[in-house]
């Protein structure tokens, strides 16, 4: 219900706060390039990979356990280019990274701490080609939907089961509805959806990462 409300403000507000914002139908066929760069959350990664729930402090200062600790989030940052064929259909390829760092910490039987690595990550780089569909074209907003298949290198310090530090997945974004605003060639955009990277049943790598998506761009 909270997710619905927040869409329903965002096209208001698009709809009402920029009415000096203009693009025509006309406009897309002398602007067919598309460059825009986003921000998207990692909601899913914040989920998974989080703090201890507790540390062990009854056992024996002889006793040493691992945790990780102290996760970073850095969310999602991404560049994507499209060329708009007409005003509904445009086609083009996306390059997104995403990383997550923590502390590995060694803590003995009493919870004491007797060491800590603050050098760890793993990132995920995605390369894929998308595809959009504007089903509302007005003068002050677009309303879209899109999706992309391709590629996600996942890497970092840690090893998989064969030792290798670098795995490759599938991965899917898809634009499940998304509201731009235009000023001349200039647009800000809004969208809601979701990625999916994965190598197998047992390396799911995101799970509806990138529910939010803000983004600035240009068309030239």
């Amino acid at each position: 219900m909270e997710i619905r409300r927040i869409i329903i403000l965002l096209m208001l507000f698009c709809v009402t706060g920029f009415s000096l914002f203009a693009e025509t139908k006309e406009d897309r066929q002398y602007m067919p390039h598309e460059l825009r760069v986003g921000w998207g959350d990692q909601l899913f990664e914040s989920l998974v990979w989080h703090n201890p729930t507790s540390i062990v402090s009854t056992m024996p200062e002889s006793s040493t356990f691992e945790y990780k600790e102290r996760y970073r989030h850095n969310q999602h940052l991404w560049l994507e280019y499209q060329y708009r064929f007409n005003y509904w259909f445009s086609l083009g390829g996306m390059f997104d990274m995403s990383e997550v760092g923590w502390d590995k910490v060694t803590r003995d039987g009493k919870g004491k701490e007797l060491a800590r690595d603050e050098r760890n990550y793993f990132y995920n780089a995605v390369i894929m080609p998308t595809v959009r569909f504007t089903y509302f074209h007005h003068e002050n907003v677009n309303i879209y939907s899109g999706l992309g298949i391709g590629l996600d290198i996942n890497g970092g310090t840690e090893t998989d089961g064969r030792g290798k530090h670098t795995a490759l997945g599938t991965a899917v974004n898809f634009t499940l509805v998304g509201i731009s605003a235009n000023y001349k060639r200039y647009f800000v955009a809004f969208d809601y959806g979701g990625m999916y990277a994965l190598k197998n049943a047992n390396a799911i790598y995101m799970l509806k990462s990138r529910m939010f998506n803000l983004s600035i761009g240009a068309r030239f």
